[in-house]
């Protein structure tokens, strides 16, 4: 967990199909124990129903939960009803031409033949995904919400 300026940013990982880590709801109520203020939060997880399951979790309780991981932008962006906004993948900053980033013919080669071999990185039309919210400064609730890919 990381504040500045009164902008807090947690970093939460998702347990489904993941290495082991702690609980993230459990470790988000700890965390959050006495935190005021906007509070953004980084659910880094592979299974959606993890990160969708958080945003309910922690609604009203920070401004927004942002997912990550999956490298693809969600058309799910929303504000949930007790003012924590929400989307499900911001999705990732790469190559558009890729396969989440890497070179297209060397992910082929990967998924074909089962050999894990380094993949390189795509470095032509470089495309971002990107969300923005705004929020009161009293109550760290989410007021508007969006997102593009």
């Amino acid at each position: 967990m990381t504040s500045h300026k009164g902008l807090t940013v947690l970093n939460l990982q998702g347990r489904t199909f993941m290495q082991n880590t702690e609980c993230p709801f459990r470790t988000a109520d700890a965390l959050l124990e006495g935190q005021g203020g906007p509070t953004i939060v980084d659910m880094h997880a592979e299974a959606t129903s993890e990160k969708v399951a958080m945003g309910w979790y922690l609604d009203g309780r920070v401004s927004a939960v942002i997912g990550t991981h999956t490298h693809v932008p969600t058309a799910d962006t929303r504000l949930l009803p007790s003012g924590t906004a929400y989307v499900t993948d911001a999705g990732m900053a790469g190559a558009r031409d890729s396969v989440i980033g890497f070179e297209v013919s060397a992910s082929h080669r990967l998924f074909l033949s089962r050999c894990r071999r380094a993949c390189r990185w795509r470095r032509r039309r470089p495309a971002s995904s990107s969300t923005a919210s705004s929020s009161r400064s009293t109550t760290g609730r989410a007021t508007r919400f969006r997102s593009s890919a």
